[in-house]
């Protein structure tokens, strides 16, 4: 069995396990690997336009927004823009903060017609520690994997 599949396999497994509706769960490390070994693979980046600039970007990402920056309120926008930037039959993987707006906009996607997504766990800034910040627990930044400040 190829890298690939072993990665889609456990993701899809963690997926299943968490009774999601899309096709899985992937660690920021797997879904860099992914990048590397599907070609056409995407990453959908779906925090704000504030989190992107202050806090950092992955480079060669789609970004839009799942929330709107200020107000929190849902993107009415979000699909539409999906379905200009990424084929329907990419493998996509969408990423946020922490690994909660992803798993909205991975099953909005997958409702709408994308059937191979999967979600980051994690995110991009991981869980907060004992001490309420970021970056210490999980996450893409921590795993070292490549990213930019805003």
């Amino acid at each position: 069995m190829g890298k690939l599949t072993e990665i889609l396999n456990l993701a899809r497994a963690r997926g299943e396990a968490l009774g999601r509706p899309y096709l899985g769960e992937l660690t920021p490390q797997e879904a860099f690997q992914l990048l590397q070994l599907a070609p056409g693979a995407k990453i959908v980046d779906v925090r704000t336009r504030a989190e992107l600039d202050w806090v950092g970007r992955v480079p060669d990402v789609v970004e839009i927004e799942w929330n709107q920056y200020p107000g929190g309120v849902r993107n009415p926008n979000f699909m539409a823009e999906l379905k200009r930037q990424v084929d329907p039959e990419a493998l996509v993987m969408f990423l946020c903060r922490s690994g909660v707006r992803s798993i909205g906009a991975a099953t909005a996607a997958s409702e709408a017609g994308y059937n191979a997504c999967y979600n980051i766990l994690e995110g991009f800034e991981g869980d907060k520690d004992a001490n309420g910040h970021r970056n210490n627990i999980g996450g893409w930044r921590k795993a070292g994997l490549p990213w930019i400040q805003g």
